[in-house]
């Protein structure tokens, strides 16, 4: 199974509308332990993304996801426009040039992605922060992957593994950012940027599940 550059657009609207819906959660989270603003500064970024998108003819998946990145950087404030744009701009390397993607390019793009974060935010597992997600599904996809299960399994395996990961911010002292600053008494509270990790993650799922079965 694979998907086309227009439903690449059409995923990323989803995601944009799903980011705009959970702004208030995402900024309480980070209310907790953070600036309180992950969730604004989100929506703009994804409003800026879905404007960016808009006349797309969605023939070079590469393309698209670098104008995704470009505009978060741009439009995002706080470590989280960094970080996610390169994300989205690493991941467009692997993507260049592709009218269409299927499950062993994602977790090449995933991969790549992961290796934007890591590099701009200097950071790695265990210090609370998106990667705490975007990891374990990395690991979550490859498993599924190797095991033979169907695509739409292997992204499943993906979100369910950064809820997880999300579930285990809570049980660590933050390392990186501002919510450094609080120690120990980080723990206990979730991290914001993991939460919209795996909010990004679960709407992939669930719009290809869509596309599989022909809702979308």
């Amino acid at each position: 199974m694979s998907i086309s550059g227009l439903q690449v657009i059409t995923i990323l609207n989803k995601i944009a509308n799903v980011i705009e819906e959970n702004k208030s959660y995402l900024c309480e989270l980070d209310a907790a332990i953070g600036d309180g603003d992950h969730g604004i500064n989100m929506n703009k970024g994804f409003i800026a993304v879905r404007e960016k998108l808009r006349d797309n003819n969605g023939n070079d998946i590469g393309e698209i996801l670098k104008k995704t990145g470009m505009a978060l950087v741009s439009n995002v404030g706080g470590a989280s426009g960094p970080l996610y744009g390169t994300a989205f701009m690493k991941a467009a390397i692997d993507a260049n040039g592709k009218a269409n993607i299927d499950v062993e390019d994602f977790i090449k793009i995933l991969e790549a992605a992961l290796g934007g974060v890591v590099m701009r935010g200097k950071a790695e597992r265990g210090e609370k922060t998106m990667i705490d997600a975007i990891a374990p599904a990395i690991d979550a996809m490859k498993e599924a992957h190797k095991s033979g299960l169907m695509p739409i399994e292997v992204l499943k395996a993906s979100k369910d593994a950064a809820l997880k990961g999300v579930e285990y911010t809570k049980t660590i002292i933050a390392t990186k950012g501002r919510a450094s600053y609080l120690g120990k008494r980080s723990i206990g509270h979730q991290d914001a940027g993991a939460t919209s990790s795996y909010l990004i993650l679960n709407t992939i799922y669930e719009e290809v599940k869509g596309i599989k079965e022909g809702l979308v």
